[in-house]
C-alpha cells in the first residue's frame, strides 16, 4: 500500500513575500509561486506561477526566509490538460482547489465553491 502524496505550503519571505505551493507527484514536488497568498472564501482567485520542480526533501525544508504555513497530504479529484482539481488535507482540515492553466507558466488558483463539511 502506498501512502498519500504530500503537499507543503511554504511562506517564503524572499525575494518578496509569497507562498510556494508544492505537490508531490512522480517523485518530485511540482511547484507554483503564489504571490498574493492562497485564495480564501472571499472568492478572489490567485495567480500561480509554475516554477521548477523541487526534490522531495524540500517538503520539510525551512530556514530564516522560508517557513511551513501548512502541510499534509493531497488528493487528485480530476485532471485535464488545462485543469487540476485537488484537495489539500492540511493541519486545519480539507480544502478543495483548482489550478487552471492560462498559458505559459501562468495558472489561476481557485478555491472551489464545493467544500467539504467540517
Amino acid at each position: 500500500m502506498t501512502s498519500a502524496p504530500r503537499f507543503v505550503l511554504h511562506d517564503h519571505r524572499r525575494p518578496s513575500p509569497h507562498f510556494d505551493l508544492r505537490l508531490e507527484e512522480d517523485g518530485v514536488l511540482r511547484s507554483w509561486a503564489v504571490p498574493k497568498g492562497m485564495p480564501d472564501d472571499t472568492g478572489h482567485d490567485r495567480l500561480a506561477i509554475a516554477v521548477d520542480d523541487h526534490d522531495l526533501d524540500h517538503v520539510d525544508f525551512k530556514d530564516e526566509h522560508k517557513s511551513i504555513a501548512d502541510e499534509g497530504t493531497w488528493e487528485e479529484l480530476d485532471r485535464s490538460e488545462r485543469r487540476l482539481l485537488f484537495a489539500l488535507h492540511g493541519r486545519t482540515g480539507t480544502r478543495r482547489y483548482a489550478l487552471i492553466h492560462t498559458g505559459g507558466s501562468q495558472w489561476l488558483l481557485h478555491l472551489t465553491k464545493d467544500q467539504p463539511r467540517s
